[in-house]
Parts: structure tokens; C-alpha cells; sequence
């Protein structure tokens, strides 16, 4: 259906090959600690932004459009759990695909959490999102293969952290009092702004890879690649998760 068959054995071969320059390990420390920080807030609607949301009343699509596409083109979590998703995909069709399940469940929840009033703790949502990367960057290492004797279905991986990316962007809208006046507008509308924000970021990112994978170099990096992705995710993990138990137990 989705042609899986063809995929495996592309990313089988690749893992096959994916070498562990030094270099780039010793690289990874110092990259993901940099990214740290902005992982953390990933998720924020800081600044002016902040008072207009809280300010509204009334429909307003050109203006949620925008906050939702700079929502997710910012939003470093959930373009590195997108990168770790496309990494080893070569074909377009693969690319949406993918792309599509993640897309229907951050909608799905996003506009549950908001318009149906679902409340979760941020900090654990934000934490489960940090292991999605964790999640697909081992598994693009061949993580799941190698040390557990199986892989898991990644098209129903993706739809289910897709789930929890939309809880993410939920708990974030309802911290801010959204009027009633025009909110299932509104809220459709910041979905929609997600939607093209994606669509936006991963074609410069899948345009990235695929010249990358014309040099030797690419293979010869997916190693590090795939080590700063889930070194990025277990930062994000353990900082929400200190966040939840600080602010829980103290």
C-alpha cells in the first residue's frame, strides 16, 4: 500500500553502509548542546504574537494562518522528528505519504485539544514528543533490528507521535483565553498556517538531502546525523520531564 517492500530494502542498504566518523561523534556533543535551548521552547507563542492570540474576537484566518505556518517552521521538535522521518526516503510519493499520516494526527488533536477542550500537562505531552525523536532517530540506525530482533510499523509510529505533536500545539493555544467568537474558524485556520509551514520547511529540507545524497559524503554522516537527532530528543525529553516533576513535586 504504501510500498513499504521498497523501502525497507533502501534504508536496510543504507544502514548497511552508514560508517561512525569520529569527528562528526565528538561534533555531535557540541552541536546538541547548542540546540538545547531552543529545543526547550519549541513550542512557544512568545511576544507580540502572545498578545494578539489573547487579544481576538472574532474570526481572523489571514492572521492564524501565519502564526500556525511560523509555529511549525520554528518548531524545532517537530522538524527534527520530520527530518529523522524523511531521512532515508528517497521517493517524493514516500515524502507525502509519511508526511499525510503525521499531518492527520496533529490535526486530529490539535483541533480536539482546542475546540474539545482536552487537557493534558504540557510538559509530559512535550516529553512524549521528545521521544518520538528519539524513537525514529534509532530506528534509523537500525536500533530496533540490531539490539531487539524487531521493528516496529513506522507508519503507525508516525500517526501515533503525530497524536501527541497535536496535543503539543494544543496545550500551547489553550494557555492563552480564546474567545468563543470565531475560535472553530481560527483554529482551523492555525492549522491550516501548520499544514503550509510544513509543507514549506520539509521541501527545503528534502531538497537539502537529496543533494546531499548525490556527494559520498551522506552515507558516510548518517551515522552522526541520526546520533544528534536522538541526542537532541533525549535532551528535549529530560528537560520537559524536569520541568513536569519541578513544577509537580517542588
Amino acid at each position: 500500500m504504501f510500498g513499504e517492500n521498497t523501502l525497507l530494502v533502501d534504508k536496510s542498504a543504507n544502514r548497511a553502509n552508514i560508517r561512525r566518523p569520529v569527528f562528526f561523534q565528538r561534533c555531535a556533543v557540541g552541536v546538541v548542546s547548542a540546540c538545547a535551548t531552543s529545543l526547550a521552547l519549541a513550542h512557544s507563542i512568545e511576544g507580540g504574537d502572545a498578545s494578539f492570540v489573547a487579544s481576538i474576537n472574532g474570526p481572523a484566518i489571514g492572521p492564524f494562518i501565519y502564526l500556525g505556518a511560523k509555529h511549525m517552521v520554528t518548531g524545532y521538535d517537530h522538524l527534527l522528528f520530520l527530518v529523522g522521518v524523511i531521512f532515508f526516503l528517497y521517493r517524493p510519493v514516500d515524502v507525502i505519504k509519511y508526511v499525510t499520516l503525521f499531518a492527520v494526527g496533529h490535526s486530529i488533536t490539535l483541533l480536539a485539544g482546542v475546540l474539545g477542550g482536552l487537557q493534558v500537562n504540557a510538559y509530559l505531552i512535550d516529553a512524549i514528543i521528545g521521544l518520538s525523536i528519539v524513537y525514529k532517530a534509532f530506528e534509523n540506525l537500525g536500533g530496533f533490528e540490531r539490539l531487539l530482533g524487531f521493528t516496529l510499523d513506522t507508519r503507525l509510529a508516525v500517526f501515533v507521535f503525530g497524536l501527541f505533536h497535536g496535543l503539543g500545539l494544543a496545550t500551547k493555544l489553550q494557555e492563552f483565553s480564546l474567545s468563543d467568537n470565531g475560535l472553530v474558524t481560527n483554529i482551523i485556520s492555525f492549522n491550516m498556517g501548520v499544514e503550509i509551514g510544513q509543507i514549506l520547511a520539509l521541501s527545503g529540507v528534502f531538497i537539502v538531502l537529496t543533494l546531499w545524497r548525490t556527494t559520498g559524503s551522506y552515507l558516510r554522516h548518517a551515522f552522526a546525523t541520526n546520533t544528534v537527532l536522538m541526542a537532541s530528543g533525549m535532551l528535549l525529553t529530560f528537560y520537559q520531564l524536569s520541568g513536569y516533576f519541578l513544577t509537580s513535586y517542588l
